[in-house]
């Protein structure tokens, strides 16, 4: 009996030992993570910096291919087509030009969270080896026009998405939708759809993007962006001093329309989308406005060629890298 006493004694102490190497282990992990989590929010919400916007989905996929001098004839099927874009997506996330010196954070598609890069996965690639924050876009499109505006169409698989991306250290989630003319139902119908996908955001412990984009073709465009505005600060003000959102908007009209909500403690940053205007008009809009830095896709994107060496490719994305980023950190003065 006391032999068996004091086998059950050792088997007893060896588990216990196991746990509490298996709970330090965790721990460690988990403090780990906070860790990462705090270095990651203070580079979103201060680093000095601009978001790259590599999100095109199926529908935009095709113009961005082409833009990059690969027409429809290189791709037989769906499948082709997202082999080449990860390829591009990759050519730019690996050149030496795009890192966290001078980019904060890269909107991802679905696929690209889902894909590797040099043999790691593509959001972790993204934060491990260029210090680059991770987001993703979650929307499925938009609905038809209506009072002025096309709202996103539901995001039903949105709680299965937020789980892989939490799985994937993903950061945050973009979604867009859009405001055609100055209509107060429907921008208010905009800004009430945008805030309710965000609360289920951020209770699954992302930080939202809302994108209401405000079509430059707008024909009253300054209207509209006045009603966005006094739309987005009802609704921020009534979330608690806890919650964090970020928003993406059009540059707008009038530089500094958009200070007071930047202003907001709850509101991490104002990024600019392009919106339709060449790098040049864009920066040179962005430069004149100190509350926003940008966000851009196209405008990032645009000159970069498949055809091009390796050294003309590093080349041209370092200087439209280095134009982005010096209309997002060096303001023109007012006035000037």
């Amino acid at each position: 009996m006391r032999r068996y006493a004091a086998r059950l004694h050792l088997v007893s102490g060896l588990t216990w030992r196991r746990s509490y190497t298996a709970l330090l282990t965790t721990l460690s992990g988990a403090a780990r993570m906070a860790g990462m989590e705090a270095t990651r929010l203070e580079k979103v919400r201060s680093g000095r910096g601009f978001f790259a916007a590599l999100d095109q989905s199926g529908g935009s996929t095709p113009k961005a291919l082409a833009e990059y001098g690969i027409d429809e004839s290189r791709y037989a099927s769906e499948e082709e087509m997202f082999d080449l874009v990860h390829a591009m997506r990759t050519r730019v996330i690996t050149d030496p030009a795009f890192d966290g010196s001078r980019i904060l954070g890269a909107i991802l598609f679905e696929q690209t969270m889902e894909r590797d890069m040099q043999g790691v996965p593509t959001a972790r690639y993204l934060w491990t080896e260029k210090q680059v924050v991770p987001f993703l876009k979650v929307d499925k499109g938009l609905a038809a026009e209506q009072n002025g505006v096309q709202l996103m169409k539901p995001i039903d698989p949105l709680d299965e998405l937020l789980e892989r991306a939490n799985r994937h250290q993903i950061f945050g989630t973009k979604m867009r939708s859009v405001i055609n003319d100055a209509d107060k139902d429907g921008v208010a119908a905009i800004a009430d759809q945008q805030f309710e996908y965000a609360a289920r955001i951020s209770a699954a412990g992302l930080v939202p993007i809302l994108e209401p984009e405000v079509s430059i073709g707008s024909p009253r465009k300054d209207e509209a962006e006045t009603l966005l505005r006094d739309a987005l600060q009802t609704r921020i003000e009534a979330l608690s001093d806890d919650d964090a959102v970020m928003l993406k908007l059009t540059i707008p009209t009038q530089p500094g329309r958009y200070a007071g909500l930047a202003a907001d403690p709850r509101v991490l940053r104002v990024l600019a989308l392009s919106g339709g205007y060449s790098r040049d008009e864009a920066c040179a809009l962005l430069a004149r406005d100190p509350s926003m830095i940008a966000s851009f896709s196209r405008a990032l994107l645009e000159d970069l060629s498949d055809q091009q060496t390796n050294e003309q490719f590093h080349a041209q994305l370092d200087a439209s890298i280095r134009q982005i980023f010096d209309a997002s950190v060096d303001k023109v003065p007012t006035g000037g």
